[in-house]
Parts: structure tokens; C-alpha cells; sequence
């Protein structure tokens, strides 16, 4: 009976310590987690300037910039053939010619008959009709000049001027066209001045402010450093996406209508997080495998967050110090005994190993 009990109380033993599985465990610590936001837009022009004639009826003789130029502000992009222009310019020097003529004759008429009102000279109807007729031939003078005057207006804008310093993004105008006032010649961006409308989920706005510095990557590979310049105040309610326009410096290969990345980084804050072979993932969302000080295992759902260098930030879970279950973890169940190594123990242990095959001679 002695001997049956004895080997009763081994066997058990043997089932207890089988029964415990020796696991990698680490805690809950506070870690300074860098987040970041990555969108993609297009590349537009932080100002678009759509550059016309101010006549129209005027034959294009001379288009002196393509897209892709380079402009400055009062430069000449274009010319207007000016043939039919100075032909009624000087129809119209003409017409203030004859106009100042009559005038003169008018006038001269006029002042005539001052001093025979009195004497009965002449009637009061001729009187008035000579003063009147001078002062309309004043007024036909005067509208004579106005007409030159618009027109000599219109020969100065027979050359199209650019209003902006900046690029040609598009030139609509060709050889031969007919100037009008609805359509645009020329399109230019202000100031040379490129930026990114990035698109952005709405839950990441929230993380992102103006002046936040961010990472553009052009389809190239080169990277360019911006700023936030403006969070749109609209969601699109069927995409859920918000607009933000990104600040870029002046580049060449920053061609507008193209497509970039953008990567907003979030500023540095100690949160609680833990490894990311820690973190377990089931169809009710991702869990933790606590180990309490019993060391007793016990499954608890969490909420994560950002995740760099290996590490995942625990939004809602555990405090800061909790021992958790590192890979095998994913196979303990609620209340299993476990034999915890810390991550410090497991390294030593891995070193003393690798000594000791070292010095093994072959």
C-alpha cells in the first residue's frame, strides 16, 4: 500500500509539472509611440489663374510662351493682329477731326450775333438755334474724342499680359483663333506655387492640425517636406473623406494633375504598449493573455492604437506593469498554471546556451 501511494504522489507530480507550460512573459510599459497618417491626393495649384483677351473679334498673330513656362507678372503672352484695330483708330481720328471742325464753325457762328440781341438783328429763334448748334457741335466733339479714346484702351490690350508671377500649367490658345472674352488662353498656377489635396479617412483628422510638418513621397521616390495648410470643414457623406491641402516647396517634379503620398507624423507621447507578439487577434478583436500574480493566465480584450519599432500602443486594457504571455500566449486558456520566464531571464538564457554549445569540440 505504501509503495502504491508513493508512486500515486509521483504521478501526480509528473501531471502537475506537465500541466504547467513555461512561457515568455513581458509587462505593460509607458513607451513614447510616434503615430502617423498616410493619404494620397493629387498635386494641384495652390492658385490657378485663367489668363484671356479682355476684346474680342481679334485674329491670335503671336502666341510667346507654351506650358511649362516660366512667367512674370505684366509679361507679354500673347499678341492680337491689330490691322483691323488701326483702321477704326483712324476712322476715328477722322470722325474727331470733322467734329472739331464743326465746332469751330458752330462757335464761330455763335459769336457772331453777341451784341445784336439788343438792336433786333436777328430773331431769338435764330439767336437760339445758333447757340444750341454750337453747343452740340461741342458735345459731338466730345463723343468723337470718347470713341478714340476706347479704342487706343483696346490697342493696348491687343497684347494678352500674364497678372501673376508663376508657370503656364496649360496653353489653350493657338495661332489663328479668335479672341473671346468666355474663353481663357491660358492657364497659370500663381507664384509657381504647387500643393497636395490629400484625401483623409474622417476619423484621422481629429489627428491632424495646421502647421503639422508631413512627408510626401512623389511617384518617383523623392520625398518632400510640407506643412498643413488647410483642413477642409466638409466630410463627403458617401466617402467619409475630409481634404487637406499640404504646403510643398518648389520642386521640378512637381507637375500639377499628378498623384503623391503623404505621411503625417503624430507628435511623441508615452503610452502604455506592449509587443507586438503579445497582442492576439480572434474574431471578437484583438486580446491580451494576463498573468496574475499567481500565475494564473487570463484572457482580456483590448483596444490598440499606433504601432512602431515592434511595439503596440494599448488604448483601452490592462494597467501599466501587467505581466502579459508573449508568443505561446495563443495557447493557454483562462485559468492554466504557467511557469513565467521574463524577457530579461529568457535572453540570459539563450547567452549561457550558445556558450555552452561554443565551447563544445567537435
Amino acid at each position: 500500500m505504501a509503495g502504491c501511494s508513493q508512486e500515486a504522489d509521483t504521478a501526480e507530480t509528473t501531471t502537475k509539472e506537465l500541466s504547467t507550460r513555461t512561457i515568455s512573459v513581458d509587462t505593460i510599459t509607458l513607451r513614447p509611440m510616434t503615430g502617423s497618417v498616410t493619404a494620397s491626393g493629387l498635386l494641384l495649384p495652390r492658385q490657378e489663374v485663367a489668363v484671356g483677351s479682355e476684346i474680342s473679334g481679334y485674329r491670335v498673330a503671336e502666341v510667346l510662351v507654351d506650358e511649362g513656362s516660366t512667367v512674370k507678372k505684366n509679361q507679354v503672352l500673347a499678341r492680337l493682329d491689330p490691322s483691323l484695330l488701326l483702321a477704326k483708330i483712324a476712322q476715328a481720328e477722322a470722325n474727331l477731326a470733322q467734329a472739331k471742325t464743326l465746332a469751330n464753325q458752330s462757335r464761330a457762328e455763335a459769336n457772331r450775333i453777341k451784341g445784336y440781341e439788343d438792336i433786333g438783328a436777328f430773331s431769338e429763334e435764330e439767336i437760339a438755334t445758333r447757340v444750341a448748334k454750337a453747343k452740340n457741335a461741342d458735345a459731338g466733339v466730345a463723343v468723337a474724342q470718347a470713341q478714340l479714346n476706347d479704342l487706343q484702351t483696346q490697342k493696348q490690350r491687343m497684347e494678352v499680359r500674364s497678372p501673376v508671377n508663376g508657370f503656364v500649367l496649360e496653353r489653350i490658345v493657338r495661332l489663328g483663333d479668335v479672341s473671346g472674352q468666355s474663353q481663357p488662353m491660358f492657364r497659370l498656377a500663381s507664384n509657381s506655387l504647387i500643393e497636395l489635396d490629400a484625401e483623409v479617412p474622417e476619423d484621422d483628422l481629429a489627428n491632424i492640425t495646421i502647421g503639422q510638418e508631413a512627408t510626401i513621397i512623389l511617384p518617383s521616390g523623392i520625398e518632400l517636406k510640407g506643412k498643413v495648410r488647410l483642413l477642409s470643414p466638409r466630410i463627403d457623406p458617401q466617402t467619409k473623406l475630409g481634404h487637406v491641402r499640404v504646403q510643398l516647396p518648389a520642386h521640378s517634379e512637381l507637375r500639377a494633375g499628378g498623384y503623391a503620398k503623404v505621411v503625417f507624423q503624430q507628435v511623441s507621447t508615452p503610452v502604455p504598449a506592449v509587443p507586438e507578439k503579445a497582442v492576439q487577434f480572434e474574431a471578437s478583436g484583438s486580446l491580451l493573455v494576463v498573468i496574475d500574480q499567481n500565475n494564473l493566465a487570463r484572457r482580456v480584450e483590448i483596444e490598440t492604437g499606433a504601432r512602431t519599432d515592434g511595439f503596440v500602443e494599448i488604448k483601452n486594457g490592462p494597467a501599466v506593469g501587467t505581466r502579459v504571455a508573449l508568443g505561446g500566449g495563443a495557447f493557454l486558456l483562462d485559468g492554466d498554471l504557467v511557469n513565467p520566464l521574463s524577457k530579461a531571464t529568457t535572453s540570459d538564457t539563450v547567452s549561457e546556451k550558445t556558450a555552452l554549445d561554443t565551447q563544445v569540440t567537435p
